[in-house]
């Protein structure tokens, strides 16, 4: 009987370090329902009705013709590793100057721009300051002759 409750015992412990290491599964951004995108119809649709259908858009065109972008991403990573994107996809609906739909388009991962910034900070220009010059560095500047402040105090 004691063979059986330690072998349950660590069945039940394999159990729980392997589901540990499972991934986590994240959704971002516009949850895609695929009925809901192909109603979307050019010629027939106009931007009232898509925000009916589609709700508002993640973001929209600042220039040009107008255009509505829905921004979905599922990522999946397990624990204490950075996410990976697994699914990309967004959809493009753009409109004409009266406000109808002209064109309903979607692409996925393959027009995504993948950056590899170069180290942790950004170059700027002019001199790194540490915390204290920071903090004291103003001291006897403000308001002396030549520095910028009222003259005479």
């Amino acid at each position: 009987m004691n063979r059986k409750v330690f072998g349950g015992a660590m069945v039940l412990a394999a159990a729980l370090t392997v589901s540990g290491c499972s991934s986590i599964r994240e959704s971002r951004g516009y949850i895609v329902d695929n009925t809901l995108v192909s109603s979307v119809q050019p010629g027939i649709d106009n931007q009232q009705s898509v925000t009916a259908t589609l709700g508002r858009p993640t973001f929209t065109s600042q220039f040009g013709d107008p255009v509505w972008y829905y921004v979905s991403s599922t990522t999946g990573r397990k624990p204490f590793v950075r996410p990976r994107i697994r699914q990309h996809s967004v959809l493009a609906v753009r409109f004409d100057a009266a406000g109808n739909v002209v064109a309903a388009d979607r692409s996925g991962l393959e027009k995504v721009a993948f950056l590899t910034p170069d180290g942790d900070s950004t170059p700027t220009l002019g001199r790194e300051r540490t915390f204290f010059e920071d903090l004291f560095g103003n001291i006897g500047v403000v308001g002396a002759p030549g520095a910028g402040g009222a003259p005479g105090q």
